[in-house]
């Protein structure tokens, strides 16, 4: 059972905003930290550019509200490839995000962290290989490490089924603009556009990718509802509590 146990705001390990004290004080709770990446890309025309950030942040944060664990700063960039073209969106090159991500925890690991979650609000395959390409890196390179990558719209879609009514459901879908008018309803647009999802021929990269996905919808936001963001955010942060546990629980045979 998921821990309900509440911690202040003030009690919660989020690494840019306790000081150096606080640091060394939740080292002697916990060896945890919790990375979120997310992106900078198009969710259509009502949700804003930032939305799979946030929504890696905030499950990060009511995490560390419930149990001791470090959150990291969020990583506001990925690798966009269907998306590239869409107007406001900032990408990333797969070797930049590697190397961030190894940066990122060779400092937390100096720092004394040992156990790593790299959660991905961006839910790209390439953007997402790569990630798990820097955790095999990181094995091979620190002995003494335990790390997880996950994306955290895997989480969503699984915790979802049963709340969501959108088969398929994913890119600034039903889902993703539940939890948006659940968590940042000022920054959700009237109007939420179609149903719709991308039409890219299989196997053939193509240049023109808004000619082929135009409105950066995959699902049914008109489907979405706050009632279902608050329940799928709940679930969410409940799973994440789960393989954070398995985590620091487990060891290799």
């Amino acid at each position: 059972m998921a821990s309900t146990v509440k911690r202040t705001a003030e009690a919660s390990m989020i690494i840019e905003e306790i000081s150096s004290s606080e640091f060394l004080a939740g080292l002697q709770k916990t060896r945890t930290v919790l990375i979120p990446l997310g992106a900078t890309e198009g969710h259509g025309q009502h949700l804003p550019l930032g939305t799979d950030t946030f929504q890696a942040e905030d499950v990060c944060r009511l995490l560390a509200q419930r149990r001791d664990l470090f959150v990291a700063p969020s990583l506001p960039y990925g690798v966009c490839r269907s998306t590239e073209q869409h107007p406001g969106t900032l990408g990333i090159r797969t070797e930049t995000l590697k190397q961030l991500v190894l940066d990122v925890v060779e400092s937390l690991y100096r720092q004394g962290l040992r156990c790593f979650l790299i959660l991905s609000g961006h839910a790209g395959g390439t953007h997402n290989a790569i990630l798990i390409d820097a955790g095999e890196q990181v094995l091979k390179t620190y002995a003494d490490v335990r790390i997880a990558v996950v994306t955290e719209y895997q989480l969503a879609y699984a915790e979802s089924q049963g709340i969501i009514e959108t088969t398929a459901d994913s890119h600034a879908g039903e889902i993703e603009t539940s939890r948006m008018l659940a968590t940042r309803p000022q920054l959700v647009k009237s109007g939420f556009g179609a149903p719709d999802a991308p039409n890219f021929p299989k196997h053939i990269l193509v240049r023109n990718k808004p000619l082929y996905w135009s409105s950066g919808i995959w699902g049914n936001p008109g489907k979405a509802s706050r009632e279902k963001g608050e329940r799928i955010q709940e679930a969410v942060v409940n799973a994440l509590d789960r393989l954070v546990t398995e985590l620091e629980n487990f060891r290799e045979e």
